[in-house]
């Protein structure tokens, strides 16, 4: 198995590869390329970036990759009834994140509190390769951009045989390896157990993974897009199997902001195997995960 790593998208991503002796020495360099060129389109903190200059403008023609991200993203708002929005953009950044984490200042002063508001209106047109954003509507894709990113980096990894990536906990495969399935490890307060993969993806989201405080109130990235605000939850983070890691980005945000309870019976409805974590501590698998 050949291993790689290197960083992109505000993260460590990892690359697996089964050995093959007829594999491109330079596989693992055309994916590291491929996730700084999509970084390059998706983001924010980049004032030239496509995405940018989508937000300054407005109304911008662009290129297929933004056409495509903002469509599986209005399609996920539809789909999850608001809950999965891009266009927490201004919430966001309200709240403090308003620059690269690594460069956040972990305990700033208080700022304006009120929430922003979401659900603005996005049109994208495809025959004119232009995406229309509403008064003061501002787009952040986030997660979704990175599963995107993780998928078509596996296309272009299993070319060369049965491959993983993982950009942070969202990971997606290709090709069984020749143990059957991939070994892949969920960390929970009860310790960590092993999923077996054999297709899909897996992906988390969770309010522990980028925290920083606010006049001493704690804050995270996860936008609840009814206040507009940091969500209040009793969950930690949740890990879904999913067909993409696009779709496990939505469903996992989806079911963070339902709550445990809620979270639960919808995965076991909709079949989403997940495990839950809790935030006192209590772990809860359902949508058929044992």
């Amino acid at each position: 198995m050949r291993t790689h790593a290197f960083e992109a998208m505000g993260t460590t991503v990892e690359c697996l590869l089964e050995e093959d002796a007829s594999a491109d020495g330079n596989s693992f360099g055309e994916v590291e390329d491929e996730f700084r060129r999509l970084e390059e389109i998706f983001t924010r903190f980049d004032e030239e970036s496509e995405l940018s200059r989508l937000n300054r403008e407005g109304s911008l023609e662009v290129g297929v990759e933004l056409l495509d991200v903002t469509e599986l993203a209005l399609d996920a708002r539809e789909r999850t009834g608001g809950r999965f929005d891009p266009t927490v953009h201004d919430a966001v950044v309200a709240a403090g994140y308003d620059r690269t984490f690594d460069d956040l200042d972990p305990d700033a002063p208080a700022g304006d509190d009120r929430g922003r508001p979401c659900g603005g209106r996005v049109v994208v047109d495809r025959a004119s390769s232009r995406i229309e954003l509403g008064e003061g509507v501002h787009l952040d894709f986030g997660g979704i951009a990175k599963g995107y990113a993780v998928e078509r980096a596996c296309d272009l990894l299993a070319e060369q045989g049965p491959c993983l990536i993982n950009a942070g906990g969202d990971l997606a495969v290709r090709g069984r390896p020749g143990q059957g399935v991939w070994p892949v490890e969920v960390e929970t307060p009860a310790g960590a157990f092993t999923l077996g993969l054999e297709s899909g993806a897996l992906a988390t989201s969770g309010s522990d993974r980028r925290r920083w405080r606010r006049g001493g109130e704690e804050r995270h990235h996860l936008i609840d897009p009814a206040s507009g605000r940091p969500a209040e939850s009793d969950l930690l983070r949740v890990t879904v199997a999913a067909g993409s890691a696009v779709e496990g980005e939505v469903l996992a945000k989806a079911l963070y902001l339902a709550g445990a309870e809620r979270a639960a019976a919808e995965a076991d409805d909709l079949g989403v195997p997940c495990v839950l974590v809790l935030r006192d501590g209590g772990v809860v698998t359902a949508g058929g995960l044992s």
